[in-house]
């Protein structure tokens, strides 16, 4: 078949004088009126583009992020698809478009000494959210953190950078697919070009998209009928088909019957289907080097021959289509600004298999996430005065997540091992409860807990605190452990405590010696204190006045079988009774506190309203010592919690017990799983934290399990994982569990009394500590030490959280 100018080119010289007198004609006729204002409105018309187009740019660059994105531990191949598939949603309708542009995304591997990282750069123009959400719904568990957009390539503007880059486009028309089937991860070689990189050396690979529609696609389908009809596809080789005669094809040969031409009609019919993006892919490395080293052109081709490496990795997309490389002027600025004029044309299928997640399980460098994000469930609290404070979201939009003060009293669980911020939490907890006016107990064993909270306290609240601390020179508050209405349950349970504290070294005997003295001291002192103990074993006198002030008879009989002793045999039956109360009451902080004589605290005004912070420094005190007094305390507690079976339901205010490394206090009488099942009804709700299941005997793991309904889990072993992820599943597996970042926590709440599914969140740090205030609430809590009337909490005088609201801005 001829060309269409067949004809004319049988005479061109005529045809061609022909065209030249025309053009001379016009020319000379209308040129000098014309011409000059034809030259100015096309000049005109490309300025003002180009200043739209910088304009538009510069819209979307305001209020631009960075997602960073850390990979689960188990990446779908599908995931890239699904998430380009949701971004299609970017696209603007026409008028839009041509007004204000069309928003483009960046996807970027960033190397460096210490690995690779992945992020995706988002427009200011898109709305927050948007895409943090289509990532964790393309790949459930990954990670997202936003931050504003800043360059790749991290060089100060005053240093001396050395620098290389280029830019990868489609070698022939944007009709033709590259390869994007592999049996592999096929970015496996583009991760590991960078591989060593120096100290200062950065490299960043960038894939620029935006979908597209309309006039865009209409281009790409003619150069596909171009294909398809064997013609050109390029601006001068549809000019040289206009001029040219074409070559006949046979009349016998089909397309459709060759194999190749066949192949390739059928992946440019694929690619046409579904979305597309306009793509440009960019890359550049840099490295700062001093002005005059002489070793710069080195530097300069060690980059070079990385740069080459990073191109060459792309060859593995070639197929119908390949990549060449073209220049980038200016590298740092171009991959800084991060603008896409126009690229060549990509299916979804293409898309993802250059930009996504690496699916391989072991690439070096790359930082995963530890555990699988999973947003928190519908319903679940937010912010507010009745609510408790867990963490923020670390799945989609961060929003905070809490607990309601209802559901609390159902009790929180705390696991999680040294380090990864139980105490953050806690402390949270602890300052919105004294915010909010609600009384609360807190057993610190180690007293970091208590002094972070004490120099976060607001300065209003120093009345309401209540500190036994025991590195403190400060007389202490007295919490005499013998007061009590009910004498009997006031021994039994100080009993029972000494019994569990010291059962490595305990006996029938000791026990019988100890209940009997306490039974004794509680008939005859008015006030009765642990120091008169020793003195009622050892003092004959003491004794005798004893058995004479004993009602009971079984009492009586006791001293008198205690005096009938031999001194060497009396000596002996309380030896162990004794060591263990002189190794007790030696210590200043024990005497002053636990036998200084009467209280100071009253356990029902700390509930209503009171902050009674116990601050045990193991090392002060001893393990034994402290887990005594914590114990006492706990016991304290309790009672003033059933005290308040007295006062009507609806009268009773929400108060918290805070005990942490839960395990060493625990020992009472009263068992603790029936204590979980009763304290919700007096408005006590308790959270218990510590390290690890097996420091719980038996019993009291289960009674937890089932009564401390409200769990978090930080990073916990794989064994705890095991028997934790029966309360998390199928949202969330051992795996998981044992696999949590630093201050990232599994969740399971009580959500309106029922059990709402697990969730993954991060826990976030304390208000700022307030320099002096720590020592400006001790002064103030001191006069809590002293005597006081008994109607601290009357209506007149009880703690108002709105009165106390009122000073916050006096405070901070």
């Amino acid at each position: 078949m001829s060309g269409p100018l067949e004809v004319v080119l049988s005479d061109p010289t005529f045809v061609f004088r022909a065209i030249l007198d025309t053009l001379w004609t016009v020319t000379t006729t209308w040129g000098p009126t014309t011409g000059p204002a034809t030259a100015a409105i096309v000049a005109a018309m490309l300025v003002g583009r180009r200043v739209w187009w910088r304009h538009t740019q510069q819209r979307m660059a305001e209020g631009a992020r960075v997602i960073s994105i850390l990979a689960p531990p188990t990446v779908d191949p599908d995931g890239a698809s699904a998430l380009f598939a949701n971004l299609v949603g970017l696209l603007r309708p026409g008028w839009a478009r041509r007004v204000h542009g069309q928003p483009h995304i960046v996807w970027e591997y960033a190397f460096a000494q210490h690995g690779v990282s992945i992020q995706l750069w988002v427009p200011g123009t898109v709305p927050p959210g948007m895409a943090e959400r289509a990532i964790t719904a393309a790949w459930p568990g990954a990670h997202t953190t936003t931050k504003p957009a800043t360059p790749t390539l991290p060089f100060p503007a005053d240093t001396t950078i050395a620098s290389v880059g280029g830019e990868l486009r489609l070698a022939r028309s944007e009709a033709l697919p590259i390869r994007h089937e592999f049996p592999t991860d096929p970015i496996r070689p583009l991760l590991a070009a960078p591989a060593g990189l120096g100290s200062t050396e950065h490299a960043v690979v960038q894939i620029l998209a935006r979908p597209v529609t309309g006039a865009r696609l209409r281009r790409a389908r003619r150069a596909a009928r171009r294909i398809r009809a064997g013609r050109s596809t390029t601006a001068v080789g549809r000019l040289l088909d206009l001029t040219t005669p074409r070559p006949r094809r046979a009349p016998s040969v089909d397309r459709q019957t060759v194999m190749e031409n066949s192949a390739q009609d059928k992946a440019i019919v694929t690619k046409q289907r579904g979305a597309q993006y306009e793509t440009r892919i960019r890359y550049a490395l840099a490295t700062r080097i001093v002005a005059d080293d002489p070793n710069r052109a080195a530097v300069r081709d060690h980059l070079r021959g990385r740069a080459h490496a990073i191109a060459a990795a792309f060859a593995g997309f070639s197929g119908h289509n390949y990549y060449r490389r073209t220049r980038l002027r200016h590298p740092l600025r171009a991959t800084a600004d991060r603008h896409l004029a126009g690229g060549d044309l990509l299916s979804i299928a293409e898309l993802a298999v250059l930009a996504h997640l690496p699916t391989d399980d072991t690439v070096p460098g790359l930082q995963r996430a530890g555990a699988q994000a999973v947003p928190p469930p519908p319903g679940i609290a937010t912010t507010g005065e009745n609510v408790k404070p867990i963490g923020v979201t670390d799945a989609g939009h961060e929003r905070p997540v809490g607990l309601y003060v209802s559901d609390a009293r159902h009790h929180l669980h705390i696991l999680g091992a040294t380090g990864s911020g139980k105490s953050e939490l806690m402390g949270n907890l602890i300052l919105a409860d004294a915010d909010a006016g609600r009384g609360l107990v807190v057993i610190d064993p180690k007293g970091d807990l208590v002094e972070d909270v004490l120099m976060r306290l607001p300065r209003r609240l120093g009345h309401r605190v209540v500190l036994l601390d025991a590195d403190s020179r400060a007389r202490p508050p007295i919490l005499n452990p013998l007061e009590g209405e009910d004498t009997d349950r006031v021994v039994d349970n100080l009993v029972s405590i000494f019994s569990r504290v010291y059962s490595g070294s305990w006996g029938p005997r000791t026990e019988d010696i100890l209940r009997a003295g306490l039974l004794t001291l509680s008939a005859l002192n008015t006030v009765p204190v642990l120091t008169d103990l020793p003195e009622l074993l050892t003092n004959p006198t003491k004794r005798h006045q004893a058995i004479e002030a004993a009602g009971d008879p079984i009492l009586a009989g006791f001293w008198q079988w205690f005096d009938a002793l031999s001194d060497p045999a009396r000596a002996h039956v309380t030896a162990p009774l004794m060591n263990k109360l002189r190794g007790l009451l030696l210590r200043r902080f024990v005497r002053e506190s636990l036998a200084g004589g009467a209280s100071t605290v009253d356990m029902d005004d700390v509930l209503d309203g009171m902050l009674l912070l116990v601050r045990l420094g193991k090392d002060a005190l001893g393990m034994d010592t402290a887990r005594l007094i914590g114990s006492i305390v706990v016991a304290r507690t309790w009672q003033a919690a059933t005290r308040r079976a007295r006062i009507a339901q609806r009268d009773r205010r929400d108060s918290s017990l805070y005990i942490d490394e839960c395990h060493n206090f625990l020992h009472l009488a009263y068992p603790m799983e029936d204590m979980l099942a009763e304290a919700r009804g007096y408005r006590l709700s308790m959270v218990l934290a510590h390290q690890y299941l097996r420091q719980l005997p038996r019993e009291l793991e289960e009674g937890i399990s089932t009564n401390a309904r409200s769990k978090v889990v930080f990073n916990a072993s794989p064994e705890d994982a095991r028997i934790m992820a029966r309360h998390t599943l199928p949202q969330l597996t051992e795996h998981d569990l044992s696999h949590l970042d630093r201050f990232h926590i599994a969740a399971r709440l009580v959500l309106d009394s029922g059990d709402a599914p697990a969730f993954t969140a991060r826990t976030t740090t304390m208000r700022p500590a307030m320099p002096g205030r720590a020592r400006t609430i001790r002064r103030r809590s001191r006069v809590n030490a002293k005597p006081r009337p008994t109607t601290l909490c009357t209506e007149s005088n009880r703690p108002d959280p709105r009165r106390d609201a009122a000073g916050a801005a006096r405070d901070h």
